[in-house]
């Protein structure tokens, strides 16, 4: 049967392996399955981060706020 998804091989240490069967156990989902939302969530939490340093470094420079019902007008 064959898959759209692509197969990424990962070697976790004996710790991260615990806490990742743990996980999915606790869930009642494959280990596979656990770690695909795990690393989808840590690269969500990534682009926040990237999101974070462009805005604070909008918000050093000299902006005009404009309030959003003028915006949208």
């Amino acid at each position: 049967m064959a898959t759209t998804k692509e197969r990424i091989n990962i070697t976790a240490d004996p710790d991260i392996e615990r806490a990742l069967k743990r996980a999915a156990k606790r869930e009642k989902v494959p280990v596979a399955t656990k770690a695909a939302a795990l690393l989808r969530l840590g690269l969500e939490l990534e682009e926040d981060l990237a999101m974070v340093k462009i805005i604070d470094k909008r918000l050093k420079t000299k902006v005009k706020f404009i309030s959003h019902d003028k915006v949208w007008k």
